[in-house]
């Protein structure tokens, strides 16, 4: 049977297809747990090879699947409810746990990193994820939970892995080779411009493996927004727009939260006298 269009019931939102053959195929939990049989083959190789990341490996299976169907729980009520306010709450919960991540995963200090790293993700959310829902896809109420939420997790999602690799090159670098930035500030040099190679380290470093995916996205691999939407009845050509814009403004938001985060903390890092602060987390 032929597809054939219908308008959804949210108003100014791009039309819908439904086809006979396009349906979303449900996963019972008997057979996820069939489908979760496969970690074994990753378990016993990180086994054999005594690669000593079994137990991080298996703690992270676990809470994976916790939270997610935890997710698809409250996501259910959320959108039900639909509230802008509770969706913005919930956002800037999504955004202090990023923030909180970053600083657990690398080794700089509290007071020089979370208020940058949230001010940058609030900032590059609301302007790269709103610029989306209002303009690209023209969304009366750009706060829907079915859209909002869902982008702006996208989005933190993104900026989180981002930001993680590229803060941590930045400020890595900047102890490693101090002599290079000093010399560049005893030389005439701004302290923004002495900061410039360690920039650039951070945005090659962070930036390098998602410019790779991009160039060969279609051709060596199909992205996984687009499959999803695929499976849950889109038709192709609708998949791949959508998924051109995810690439797009993801790399937007990352780009545009390193660079607030970076340039914000660099106040708590150094003293007035361009001198580095001890930044660093001691190991214990």
């Amino acid at each position: 049977m032929p597809c054939r269009t219908m308008r959804t019931s949210l108003p100014n939102v791009p039309l819908l297809f439904n086809c006979a053959n396009m349906t979303t195929i449900d996963i019972s939990y008997l057979y996820l747990g069939v489908g979760l049989l496969l970690l074994l083959v990753p378990m016993y190789y990180l086994w054999r090879y005594e690669t000593g990341l079994l137990k991080g490996f298996c703690i992270g299976a676990v809470r994976m699947v916790v939270q997610m169907l935890f997710i698809g729980v409250y996501l259910r009520y959320l959108f039900e409810w639909n509230n802008p306010w509770v969706n913005c709450l919930w956002v800037l919960i999504m955004v202090y746990i990023a923030a909180e991540t970053a600083i657990t995963r690398t080794r700089v200090k509290r007071r020089v990193l979370m208020g940058p790293l949230i001010v940058g993700f609030v900032v590059a959310s609301i302007l790269v994820g709103l610029y989306f829902l209002g303009i690209v896809l023209q969304l009366n109420n750009i706060f829907s939970a079915q859209y909002f939420i869902p982008i702006m997790g996208i989005l933190l999602g993104n900026m989180l892995t981002v930001n993680v690799i590229a803060v941590g090159t930045f400020y890595s670098a900047l102890l490693r080779e101090q002599n290079l930035y000093y010399f560049l500030l005893g030389n005439g040099a701004s302290q923004g411009e002495a900061l410039v190679p360690f920039i650039r380290q951070a945005i090659a470093k962070s930036f390098s493996p998602t410019i790779a995916n991009m160039a060969v996205m279609g051709l060596v691999s199909l992205p996984g927004t687009m499959i999803g939407q695929i499976l849950g009845g889109s038709t192709p050509d609708v998949a791949i727009k959508y998924q051109i814009m995810i690439v797009v403004v993801t790399m937007s938001a990352s780009m545009l939260s390193l660079i607030i985060a970076i340039r914000l903390s660099v106040k708590n890092a150094f003293d007035g006298y361009g001198r580095m602060n001890k930044i660093m987390r001691d190991n214990g």
